[in-house]
């Protein structure tokens, strides 16, 4: 499993249930990453999406014990029926929110970070990779410019994965 986020200097990823940033370039790099494989949330990432729907040519899977969801959506009502459900599937993206990264982190092997060079004020925040001592930046890209931020696309390998075992919760 890998996760994928965009962080402000900060690693701050949201505020008001919406991307800190509007990145057209973060944006397509984001769909040509996840388009045909598994895309992991919680309900409220869900609700951020237009319309509240689903992404499309990706399986959903959305973490929501509260209340029943829209069609096109896998729903796991608890953890244990998530981890059974992501291990189902191949090619699983962690797309947020800041609990659903926490929660999943230590069983993602890789996470592809968007690096944003400003503050953009956030409410939540993402694990500091640089700071864990599990984590290790092996790649870096140059910066680009995305609607006026410099950005660089960055890939951190987990070397402590945690394995999902079934039953185990």
């Amino acid at each position: 499993m890998k996760a994928i986020v965009a962080v402000d200097k900060f690693w701050g990823i949201g505020k008001n249930n919406d991307l800190l940033f509007k990145l057209p370039l973060d944006m397509k790099r984001f769909r040509a990453v996840t388009t045909g494989k598994t895309v992991v949330m919680g309900a409220n990432t869900l609700a951020s999406f237009p319309n509240g729907k689903p992404l499309p040519n990706r399986t959903n899977i959305v973490l929501c014990p509260e209340y029943d969801l829209c069609d096109g959506v896998i729903q796991a009502k608890s953890l244990e029926s998530l981890f059974s459900e992501i291990a189902k599937h191949d090619d699983v993206f962690v797309i947020g929110g800041a609990r659903m990264y926490r929660t999943l982190l230590p069983y993602c092997e890789e996470v592809l970070v968007t690096k944003v060079d400003a503050d953009g004020g956030a409410e939540v925040f993402f694990e500091n990779l640089d700071q864990l001592s599990n984590w290790e930046c092996v790649e870096s890209s140059e910066k680009v410019i995305d609607n006026g931020y410099a950005t660089s696309y960055n890939t951190y390998k987990n070397n402590d994965v945690c394995k999902i075992k079934q039953g185990s919760l």
